[in-house]
């Protein structure tokens, strides 16, 4: 009885699923893998226009990563491709996050990523790269920021928990301390029943407030005026009970100013976050620009994939109540200026010439080691 023959290179290409998504040119088999040509020693996504390689030259690899490892290189069409095919999920990722919000139920992973085209490990490390949350946390967050919508208005409690998609009390009442820091109740009554601890020092800024809550620090603001800042506090939880710092709490503001005066030491304090879902797209995205740099609002907008929401993502910073901790001042206008600081112009302005001198300082340090 003869031997069965290896299949051949031109063959097991053939015959690999992979292959006829490459013929197709198919954008969906985008991110699952590339091919790579033995020929030319480079890689291209699956939608590539790129003249295609005879099937025996043609190498799959899980990712461009894999590619370059094995000495691939991207090719100069590449390039074009990765700009459309952020575009592509830039729009992709835009009617998720559309569908998500006319959906009276937040939409399962399949779902949401079968509408995309996408496999749903995919479509969650797609989504996550544009607008910095997962997609159940995107959901939560836009559900947050409608359950706080409803209960500072003339709704009851039941109304905001069947707007926001809740079917039942249980699952709301659940869920209340993680979306709003307190009881629903006690959020439509301006804080009712909720403590929060403070204190006031001051910094080369001027005077700084600190509060906390049960769930993480809810506002760091900067003024002149240190009772200001204490009414500015009474005003955003006007009937919470604000307790004074104690000798430990203090320790907590001064840990806030050494962030203040060495940014690259970092802060390591667990944030109350209350905002709608865009606002939280735009902090997390502010949350990594290192010290020292600046971005514009419209490079802000690129990144949560919001492109045209630019003059949105300067009011989310406007709304912004955790200075420094969550760094609007380093985002500019296109032009470099500094207006639109919650803070005050000047203010920003010594914040970023602080920490481009701390890191000239660092860089001259490490040049002496």
């Amino acid at each position: 009885m003869g031997r069965s023959k290896s299949p051949t290179s031109r063959q097991r290409t053939e015959q690999d699923p992979r292959w006829a998504a490459v013929l197709a040119r198919d954008p969906a088999a985008d991110g699952q893998f590339v091919y790579a040509a033995r020929t030319t020693g480079i890689y291209c996504r699956p939608s590539s226009v790129s003249r295609l390689p005879r099937p025996e030259n043609v190498l799959f690899f899980d990712n461009a990563a894999a590619a370059q490892a094995a000495g691939y290189r991207p090719s100069k069409r590449a390039a074009t491709d990765q700009t459309h095919l952020a575009e592509q999920y830039a729009a992709r990722v835009e009617r998720a996050c559309r569908h998500i919000v006319d959906a009276e139920q937040p939409p399962s992973l399949s779902e949401l990523s079968a509408q995309a085209h996408m496999s749903p490990w995919h479509f969650h490390r797609v989504f996550k790269s544009v607008t910095g949350l997962t997609p159940k946390a995107w959901a939560s967050a836009h559900r947050a920021g409608r359950v706080r919508s409803r209960l500072t208005d003339t709704g009851t409690v039941t109304e905001a928990m069947y707007d926001a998609g809740f079917n039942s009390n249980s699952r709301f009442y659940e869920s209340s301390d993680r979306l709003l820091g307190m009881k629903p109740s006690d959020y439509r009554k301006g804080g009712t029943n909720a403590a929060i601890r403070f204190a006031v020092g001051e910094c080369f800024l001027g005077s700084i407030l600190v509060a906390q809550s049960q769930r993480g620090v809810c506002a760091i603001l900067l003024g002149d005026d240190p009772d200001q800042l204490v009414k500015d506090l009474q005003d955003q939880f006007h009937k919470a009970t604000l307790i004074g710092g104690d000798e430990p709490f203090e320790r907590l503001v001064a840990q806030v100013i050494g962030f203040i005066e060495a940014p690259g030491l970092g802060l390591d304090l667990p944030l109350d976050l209350q905002g709608t879902a865009f606002q939280q797209r735009v902090w997390q995205a502010l949350a990594t620009i290192p010290p020292g740099a600046t971005v514009s609002y419209a490079e802000i907008a690129q990144r949560i994939g919001a492109p045209t929401s630019f003059r949105a993502v300067a009011q989310a910073c406007g709304a912004n109540s955790l200075a420094v901790a969550i760094p609007c001042h380093r985002v500019v206008r296109s032009d470099g200026g500094l207006s639109g600081y919650r803070w005050g112009a000047e203010r920003k302005r010594k914040l970023l010439d602080h920490e481009a001198q701390a890191n000239v300082c660092n860089s001259l340090a490490l040049e002496k080691r």
